[in-house]
């Protein structure tokens, strides 16, 4: 586990897909002026450059935020979500990547909380110089799996969990789908936002139908999985062909949004026939 930088994997499809959604759902919490608790449980190093040699090693943010960077049609959502990473560039060329603390940083209110975790010791140093400071942000060391327990629920009965571990390690699934059941469990209303690889691994193909099932028995306003598929496997039959977000407790203005989004963010990202599709649970 301690191995994955996301460095390498900046800005790609996957990223576009989990921080378009994580924007929808901030604006939503902020639309009430009570405050709200955003978890992130694997929250990397804040942010990326990308013209550094991780990225440049793989260039995969060329098909994902590179690919929106300079159009002029894009759907409302799809242009909020480059707006802030335009902020993050102080308005200037596309050269570093925001990650998922950084959106928050962007979008949370004097009145709301982050709480970061993130256990490499190169991207917590990253991640505590850029935002171990900020009002109301909180950076620990630790394993942001078994840190849920301390963070849940929040004062305000408010609040938002990101998961989205590398899955490098076959426990990071099994891990996942508990951190939904004690997310959940301790807050029956909190909202989880899980990022999901689209692979060819058992566990991948499991696990969504299994997250489903947790969100149908504890959370109070159902489910909703958004996938979106934008490559062929390769020669041998692996590779990411895409990935997914799975939200537990939805806002109610997220699935319409992806029901005319993603149509557009299939065509837009797809390196070969982009699919997209949306399910949802209400509760």
């Amino acid at each position: 586990m301690l191995a994955y930088r996301h460095a390498f994997h900046a800005g790609n499809h996957a990223d576009v897909l989990k921080h378009l959604v994580l924007v929808a759902v901030l604006r939503h919490m902020a639309a009430k002026e009570k405050g709200f608790r955003v978890v992130d449980t694997h929250a990397g190093a804040g942010g990326y450059s990308l013209e550094g040699r991780y990225a440049q090693k793989r260039h995969e943010h060329e098909d994902g935020i590179g690919r929106l960077w300079e159009r002029d049609d894009l759907p409302e959502a799809v242009a909020d979500y480059v707006a802030q990473v335009r902020l993050f560039n102080s308005g200037g060329a596309l050269k570093q990547y925001p990650g998922s603390p950084a959106f928050a940083q962007l979008l949370l209110r004097p009145q709301d909380q982050l709480r970061l975790f993130e256990l490499h010791p190169t991207d917590h140093k990253i991640l505590a110089s850029y935002l171990g400071e900020q009002p109301g942000c909180e950076v620990k060391m630790a394993d942001g799996f078994d840190s849920l327990k301390g963070q849940l629920p929040p004062p305000t009965r408010r609040g938002v969990v990101l998961i989205d571990p590398p899955y490098e390690l076959k426990t990071d699934y099994v891990r996942t789908l508990a951190a939904l059941r004690e997310a959940l469990t301790r807050f029956p209303e909190c909202v989880v936002i899980i990022w999901l690889p689209q692979l060819q691994l058992l566990e991948a193909r499991q696990l969504p139908n299994r997250l489903k099932a947790t969100a149908d028995a504890q959370a109070k306003k159902g489910w909703l999985l958004a996938r979106l598929t934008v490559a062929d496997a390769d020669e041998r039959g692996f590779g990411m062909l895409g990935s997914s977000v799975f939200v537990a407790n939805p806002p109610h203005t997220l699935l319409p949004m992806l029901k005319t989004t993603l149509p557009w963010l299939a065509k837009a990202l797809a390196q070969t026939q982009g699919v997209h599709a949306v399910e949802h649970a209400g509760g």
